[in-house]
């Protein structure tokens, strides 16, 4: 099966997605699992599991070795002969690995994988139902890498369904800016494919090419797949041409494009206009916030107090509320303070109390929990006021690979906390992933960049084990260190 490759492309991977460095098909401890990635392969919590599995190949390892043929026109994977018949003794196999198994990661990854199976043999029914019932349980992990890769597998059946719509929403909605660039680099791959599909030839270059800004050298059996697409677009373009304007991340989530705030030289006021230009709420304020959440904090004249408006200009909370201090809605959420300064209190739209107390200083929801202060020390709660994260740090300091900083939790539920001049990092339930004994650490997307006394750069893990001794003088030395540990590993989409 796959025994040739010749200039037909191939790939490592079910739809060529190449070592996300998450889902391992090669287990830790198997013949060609790198020691050194035992500590960054995801584990499933205790469980019940499956009886002990007869003799043989595994499975997934089975599906990993598979070396793909790819349709030039149609961009699929192309089976023939017995591979049919092995595929389906894989698919019977996954089965079997899944009796028995009842934790939430190990059941996604594996009715995902069935689902990959039963897309590749045309059993698009069953391939859809188990990739619906995988996202399930990986939505149930609440593990950002999980979902996504779940939601790329469901939107990959979803295109094949031609249900183009939803297929590229979880598309869109998978690409998370906090996965690795190879995995991102795949899921550009796949959201290209998809609007090639559609006759969308300038949106489906628009993925391929940022696919291969993403992955550079680094991938050549990507590369390869990425060259073949992009061969099949221009064969296609000289035929039809290239067809709609490309979409933007809101058109495809059919997220409305929130009025933006501009002032009116002739008034001396500010309003809100539209993308041509015009203003769709009038200039009559002093002052304004940008919308988020689909509200607004604006200040009129002759009010000391913010009040709150909703896109169409509607106004929700009144000035009378007394507010001084405002923050953005977030989640539904925002903070607001009376005297502008202090006893910060949390309320909704309909300026419902969530959250009595009075803090001393909030940061914004992010994915259901705020950074807050009290007296001195910094901790974290939920929704609903309930203390998730004790108070008794300095602050809040999460820093990710990509440069940006955030005011509390990542995507992935994890924070970067200070104590004492020190860094360490916290996740949404409060467990202290990794004490705060290191001079700097970076969120990476599978680890955590980590210096040293000495301003040498490490790696620790997402269990806060050392996996890569600090040694590299930047975090590039470190960065490609990881890198180059994934690119042992052949995990399928």
């Amino acid at each position: 099966m796959g025994a040739y490759r010749s200039a037909q492309l191939t790939g490592a991977g079910v739809d060529g997605l190449q070592a996300t460095g998450y889902l391992p098909i090669v287990r830790p401890g198997a013949e060609g699992f790198p020691p050194e990635l035992a500590a960054i392969a995801p584990t499933s919590p205790p469980g019940p599991r499956a009886e002990p599995a007869a003799p043989g190949p595994d499975p997934e390892q089975v599906l990993a070795s598979f070396v793909w043929r790819f349709d030039p026109e149609t961009l699929r994977e192309q089976i023939e002969g017995d591979e049919v018949t092995q595929l389906t003794d894989i698919r019977d196999q996954l089965t079997g690995k899944l009796n028995g198994v009842a934790d939430n990661p190990t059941r996604a990854r594996l009715l995902s994988l069935r689902a990959v199976v039963s897309r590749i043999l045309g059993d698009l029914p069953k391939a859809f139902a188990d990739a619906k019932l995988a996202l399930a349980h990986a939505e149930a992990t609440g593990e950002l890498r999980r979902i996504s890769i779940a939601q790329a597998r469901l939107a990959h059946v979803l295109q094949w369904r031609e249900e183009f719509e939803e297929a590229d929403r979880l598309f869109t909605l998978a690409n998370s800016s906090e996965l690795p660039d190879r995995l991102r680099a795949t899921m550009h791959q796949h959201a290209g494919k998809c609007a090639y599909d559609q006759g969308r030839y300038m949106e489906a270059c628009n993925h391929f090419e940022r696919a291969l800004d993403l992955r550079k050298e680094e991938d050549p059996e990507l590369i390869a797949q990425t060259e073949l697409a992009l061969d099949a677009v221009f064969r296609r373009v000289a035929e039809k041409g290239w067809g709609p304007y490309p979409r933007s991340r809101e058109e495809i989530l059919k997220i409305r494009k929130a009025p933006a705030p501009a002032f009116d030289e002739q008034t001396s006021r500010w309003g809100y206009i539209e993308s041509d230009g015009n203003f769709v709420i009038g200039p009559g304020y002093l002052d304004v916030q940008p919308f988020r959440d689909g509200v607004a904090w604006v200040h009129r004249q002759g009010a000391q107090n913010w009040e709150l408006i909703d896109d169409t200009g509607r106004v929700l909370i009144e000035p009378a509320q007394g507010y001084i201090g405002v923050g953005s809605f977030s989640d539904g959420v925002a903070w607001v303070s009376r005297d502008g300064t202090t006893r910060w209190i949390a309320i909704d739209k309909n300026n419902t109390v969530l959250i009595s107390t009075g803090y001393d200083d909030v940061r914004p929801f992010r994915r259901g929990v705020a950074a807050v202060r009290r007296g001195p020390h910094w901790g974290a709660v939920d929704g609903v006021g309930r203390v998730v994260v004790q108070f008794q740090y300095d602050g809040f300091a999460t820093s990710l690979l990509d440069g940006r900083y955030i005011d509390g939790f990542s995507d992935e539920g994890l924070a970067v906390v200070s104590l004492d001049g020190r860094k360490g990092v916290v996740d949404r339930s409060g467990r202290v992933v990794v004490p705060p004994i290191h001079h700097t650490i970076m969120i990476h997307p599978v680890a955590f960049l980590f210096v040293d006394d000495a301003q040498r750069w490490g790696a620790l893990d997402r269990r806060g084990r050392t996996i890569i001794q600090p040694a590299f003088s930047s975090r590039t030395g470190v960065t490609d260190e990881i890198d180059r540990l994934l690119a042992d590993t052949r995990p399928v989409m």
